[in-house]
Formats: C-alpha cells, structure tokens, sequence
C-alpha cells in the first residue's frame, strides 16, 4: 500500500513539474532587461492557461491566456537603467525571476573571429587578454553565451546562463563582445547585457533565415523536413538554433564580426548581407536596431587573395543599404599568417565608437577616412575624403597605392597628403584614370585620420574583378 501511494504521489510530482512555466534559457535570473523600453517575456505552460506576471520594480501585473498549444507572450514596460529587480510568473506555480538589472542590451554574432574567447584559441592568444581577465569583476556586466548549434527547423530556445562579468566567466566568453560590454558599461555607467551566439568557420547562408534566402535561387536551404543538418554551413541552419530563439528578445543592437568564410563570392555577399539585415530587424520589429559589423581584416587568404578585397568592398557599400549601421575597419590590425588577429581590444573599441555615435547620438569620432570622389590632372589623379581630418601616413610614407591608365594595369604609385586630399602619380601612367588602394588579400593599411581610425580599401574604378593573382 505504502508502494502504491508513493507511486501515485510521484506522478502528482511529475504532472505538477510538466505544470510549471517554462521559460527560455535567456529568460532567467541574472538576465539584463532593455531599459525604457516595452520588451516581451513568453514561454510555455499548459493549454488556455492563465499567466500572471508581477515586477517588482512597479508592483504591477500583467495577465494573459495561453494558446492552444501552451505558448503565451506578454510585454512589459521597462523603467531606466537600475536593480536588481524580481520578475514573479505564475500560472498556477510560481515561478521568480531574481537579480534582473535594467540596462543596454546587445546580440554579438558571426563566426570565429566573433566567438574567439578573451582566453584565446589554441597557441593563439588576445592582445592585452591575460590582463583584462584579472580585472574582469564587475557585476553590473551580465553575460550570456549561447550554444552551438544548426537545426532544420527553427527552434525556441538557445541553452547557456546568464552570468556575471568575472575573471572565471569572461575567459571562455567573446574577446570583442565582452571588451565592448566592458567599454558601454563604464561610459553609460548602466548595466549591460551582451548575448553571444555566434560559431567559428560559418557562412552568412546559415545565418539568414529560409523567408529572407527565398529571393536567392543560388542558395538552396534544405525542405523543411529534412532532419539531417550535420553541416553548420547548411542555409538557415544557424538562424533556425541560433538567431530564432533569441525573437523578440529587446536588444539595443547588433555586433557582427563575420565575412571570411564568403571570401570566394563577394557579389553574393554584397546581396545577401543587406538581406539578413533588415530580415532580423523585421522579425524584432525595429528597424532602428543599430547594426555594427567588422570589415574583413587582411590575411593571406591563399587562392581568394584576389577576390578579399571584393568582399571588402561589399562590406564598405553596405553602409549605404543598411539604415543605422557602421563598420569598422580592421585593415591596420590583420595578420598575414593568421586569420584571427590577436589585437580584438582595438575591434571593440570601433565597435564602442560606432556604438556611441550610431545608437546613443554622442559625437564620438567614429570613422576612419572614406573616399568620396576623384579629380583626373593631366598626369595626377587627386582622391577627396569624408572624415578627411588631420590625414597621416603611418610610416610617414604610403606603400598601399596604385595608379592605371584605361589598359587597367595598376603600376605602383607616390602618394602626397594635402590637407583634406591625397595627390597620387606613377611615372608609368602619363594619362591616369583609376586609383586603388590596398586592394589586396594581404596587406597593411597605412591611410588614418587624427583620430587614429583607418581608411578602408577602395578603388575609384568599376572594372570586372580580375585575378590579379595569375
């Protein structure tokens, strides 16, 4: 008998558990809400179940009803910058939310250049890493690391934790992502939030969802019946396990540090970029969402050499297709023998300044020089600039330009700064009509502003890309 009722007491436990609300990972105590803002917090519960939930920031409480299939959503207004605080769910069994802050929220996503740990990889460490780990104890920093994953269908929840900034948590965490948590935090004196999902060595196809590839007849997702997502490069693999879940979750913006792995097709890029862009900004319902991006940094990217600066090109002309975005230029900080430079503390400080500039309207110096127009003089072309002030050479002296004639052979040529313009002639070219400027795989960006920030590569000319390499 006493068997029988502990068996009977036990499936009581069990239903009660199944019972109880079911939160994202994401969702949870430690988590960092946007501030002034009207966010939303869901889950699952039983069917036509009643949801209450009470913040204790104001003491009020929301209700709602979930549907047929358990899913419910309420959105609740956000006060300034403050906490912690306690969110109180109940359908029935409570369920508290505790130590919630109120502050910025963003999403880092990319590939491996974005999920390189401030510990760095394998025999590949970050520039001023070691220190910033001892140092990384600040609780008003709250970090929340996705996992990994590609899934044929779109899915609800991304597994991790929300924690702490601490020397324990910021090792195994985004370099660049935290350092510019690190960089919001101090400057806004709030409480930030950043959201990892990102996964080294993947395309931009897998990061876009099946919607936003339909108008891509080169790029052909898997049916949506197809279980068999082994390939992390698989189209809408990682938007479905890594970007989906995160929906409608409030975020001030994005950072995004990827690019590499569609080194070999930049006029794809050039399309499929802008693309992902506004899908996931529509799908967050904001098309105000700051979106911040690194431009490729230079590399010898062997037999796509050619074609690198390409896609730095797609990348430069984005900013024009892409509303509240910037990037930033890396070309002073590769490495020609590895991928991922181990100078990330200077990535994220582009990517603070852009932030601040982009989404919080302070007047921080936030581009590097951006070439404008050009101007053929007989045997010279002068190039013009935006954000020209205080033009340098690094050494003194540029090693990055050339110079061709309508044969479009590029000869080495002197350049001479002249206040907000830059004069370029080769004593090759008698009659010029084109200028470039470090276009290459591998290469070292020489040009900068007073404020220290690089000019991106570019070309005057719109010439067929040619493999250079040959």
């Amino acid at each position: 008998m006493k068997g029988i009722f502990l068996v009977v007491l036990s499936c009581i436990y069990a239903i009660n558990l199944e019972a109880k609300v079911k939160l994202p990972s994401f969702i949870s105590s430690g988590m960092v809400l946007q501030q002034k803002s009207k966010v939303a917090i869901w889950g699952v519960s039983e069917k036509n179940k009643s949801i209450t939930l009470k913040t204790s920031w104001n003491g009020k409480t929301y209700s709602v009803n979930s549907s047929e299939a358990g899913d419910w959503s309420i959105h609740i207004q956000t006060p300034k910058a403050g906490g912690p605080y306690r969110l109180t769910v109940n359908d029935g069994d409570e369920t508290v939310i505790e130590d919630v802050l109120i502050g910025e929220v963003w999403i880092a996503s990319g590939q491996s250049n974005m999920e390189m740990p401030l510990r760095g990889f394998s025999n590949q460490k970050i520039q001023g890493g070691d220190e910033l780990i001892k140092n990384a104890a600040n609780n008003n920093i709250r970090l929340f690391k996705g996992s990994t994953n590609s899934k044929g269908l779109l899915q609800k929840d991304l597994m991790g934790k929300w924690e702490s900034a601490s020397p324990e948590s910021v090792t195994n965490f985004s370099a660049v992502a935290y350092y510019f948590a690190n960089q919001l935090e101090k400057e806004l004196k709030v409480p930030v939030g950043i959201i990892q999902s990102a996964w080294g060595g993947t395309a931009i196809q897998g990061w876009m969802s099946r919607e936003s590839l339909q108008p891509f007849t080169s790029v052909k997702p898997p049916l949506e019946e197809d279980k068999t997502f082994s390939n992390k490069n698989t189209p809408v693999g990682l938007f479905n396990a890594m970007i989906n879940p995160l929906i409608p979750y409030s975020a001030r913006g994005f950072i995004w540090y990827q690019g590499e792995h569609n080194v070999k097709e930049p006029d794809l890029y050039a399309q499929l970029f802008p693309a992902m862009v506004k899908d996931w900004r529509s799908r967050w319902q904001n098309d105000n969402m700051t979106f911040i991006y690194a431009q490729i940094a230079p590399w010898d990217y062997k037999s796509a050499n050619w074609k690198a600066p390409y896609l730095r090109e797609a990348q430069l002309k984005a900013l024009k297709e892409i509303p509240h975005s910037g990037m930033a230029v890396l070309l002073d900080i590769g490495e020609e023998k590895d991928i991922h430079p181990a100078a990330k503390i200077p990535v994220a400080e582009r990517f603070f300044k852009l932030a601040m500039a982009k989404a919080y309207g302070q007047k921080t110096p936030s581009s590097g020089p951006v070439y404008n127009k050009i101007e053929v003089q007989a045997d010279k072309i002068k190039l013009y600039f935006d954000h020209a002030e205080g033009l340098y050479f690094k050494n003194g002296t540029s090693v990055n330009f050339e110079i061709a004639g309508k044969d479009k052979v590029f000869f080495p040529a002197k350049a001479k700064i002249q206040k907000d313009h830059i004069i370029v002639q080769a004593v090759d070219v008698k009659q010029p009509v084109a200028v470039r400027y470090a276009f290459k795989g591998w290469t070292a960006g020489d040009l900068f502003n007073k404020y220290g920030l690089p000019a991106s590569s570019f070309r005057t000319d719109v010439w067929e890309m040619v493999n250079d390499n040959k």
